[in-house]
């Protein structure tokens, strides 16, 4: 009996591990914000711009994330347990939606902005609060007492929740309640192993490195390892930022807490991320896979390192980027009838604007002569659908080097 109970538990520990569905609540996944460089040496966060946070205030206590297409409470509801937090969503009616919840500890970290510090929050669009943590709706594996949150601090950790003031405890755990605007799509299989030593995440479309570098390195070297990585035949491997990397933990698991699909080894290891500590400069974003929370750690230290690539909704000639991009500027945003876009750059002789949807449908793609020091681009939206558009400007300069710049508007009826 404790031999079939055993082959039971091993079949159903594949099934999930191989077979797992997954609700896709986020469209994207949310670049970190972070917008200054600490090095020379390629790789580092902001020297990749793939989706870019914006944010739109409804004017109605709420706030849109057009990356997600996550609906958000404007100002958090205050401190309070987990149990009446769990309550405060389930009850709430805000902007003439009762449809509210919890967000998972995946959706509450992609609000965070690692450019700002306490709070790691826009708070342009978010009110400022005098809170410390945000509760999700996630439970530790094996402790029922600890509950997984976001810190002010842009972190995400499992807690105790009995630290909270209203539980006892001396510290501020607040609720800010999510909506899904439209009934999320759900993925019969979250990982896929593509069988060449990369595995897909269906959920956010990166594809990753499927085994991690067996020796630890420092962070300077895991941004060069990673930029010079060739597998599968690809070669625009990237280390990724610490959103990314806390994208595949999975809090189901624990030592370590990534999905059996990857070949991690055994242990509590640490995965280096390309986000720079911002008020720490010499410190970096890692992920720690014994349950799976993010903190940081001198860049002269030896951490792991699994690389990742692809994410990118853009024309697969733009999806090159480089430090210096171009000096663009696109007015106004969000539009109505119609957007211009102008650009400057020296040396030139062509530039290429092209614009996809959220589909990844090319909306517009023109070729023409670059003229001396720049010039502007007409778009007409005045027909297009409303939504998230993703635009990318193409130069080649006289010496056939090219240089890129992307990024995203909104049209609105």
């Amino acid at each position: 009996m404790k031999i079939l109970f055993a082959i039971i538990m091993i079949i159903c520990l594949f099934h999930h591990a191989i077979g797992q569905s997954a609700n896709k609540t986020m469209k994207h996944l949310p670049d970190t914000g972070e917008t200054t460089g600490f090095t020379s040496t390629f790789g580092e966060d902001n020297d990749y711009s793939i989706y870019t946070p914006f944010l739109v205030d409804n004017g109605d206590g709420t706030i849109t994330d057009t990356i997600t297409g996550l609906m958000w409470q404007k100002t958090d509801g205050g401190e309070m347990t987990i149990e009446n937090a769990r309550l405060y969503c389930n009850t709430l009616s805000l902007g003439g939606d009762s449809n509210w919840r919890l967000p998972t500890i995946h959706e509450g970290l992609s609000i965070l902005n690692l450019n700002h510090l306490n709070p790691a929050l826009d708070t342009n669009f978010f009110t400022y609060t005098t809170a410390g943590y945000w509760w999700s709706a996630d439970i530790q594996i094996g402790d029922t007492t600890k509950i997984w949150v976001t810190n002010a601090g842009g972190g995400v950790g499992n807690h105790p929740k009995s630290e909270t003031i209203s539980a006892g405890g001396v510290k501020r755990f607040h609720v800010r309640a999510v909506r899904d605007v439209t009934a999320p799509p759900i993925v019969t299989q979250h990982f896929t192993d593509n069988g060449n030593g990369t595995v897909t995440d269906e959920v956010t479309n990166l594809i990753w490195q499927k085994a991690s570098l067996q020796d630890t390195i420092t962070w300077e070297q895991a941004l060069t390892f990673a930029d010079t990585l060739t597998i599968a035949g690809y070669t625009d491997w990237r280390l990724p930022n610490i959103k990314e990397i806390e994208s595949i933990n999975d809090e189901q698991y624990y030592n370590p807490s990534i999905n059996p699909i990857f070949e991690v080894g055994t242990g509590g290891k640490h995965f280096w991320s390309s986000t720079t500590q911002i008020n720490q400069v010499t410190n970096a974003w890692y992920l720690d896979g014994l349950y799976g929370l993010t903190t940081y750690i001198a860049k002269t230290r030896n951490l792991y390192t699994l690389c990742v690539r692809g994410g990118q909704s853009l024309p697969t000639y733009a999806k090159t980027l480089i430090k210096n991009n171009l000096n663009t500027c696109i007015y106004p945003n969000p539009a109505s009838s119609g957007i211009t876009l102008s650009y400057a750059a020296s040396e030139a002789i062509t530039v290429r604007i092209a614009v996809q949807n959220e589909a990844g449908v090319v909306v517009e793609d023109d070729v023409t002569d670059f003229k001396n020091g720049g010039g502007h681009h007409i778009v007409d939206t005045g027909n297009w659908p409303a939504g998230v558009y993703f635009y990318s400007v193409q130069v080649t300069h006289k010496d056939r080097s090219v240089q890129y710049e992307n990024g995203k508007f909104i049209v609105t009826k």
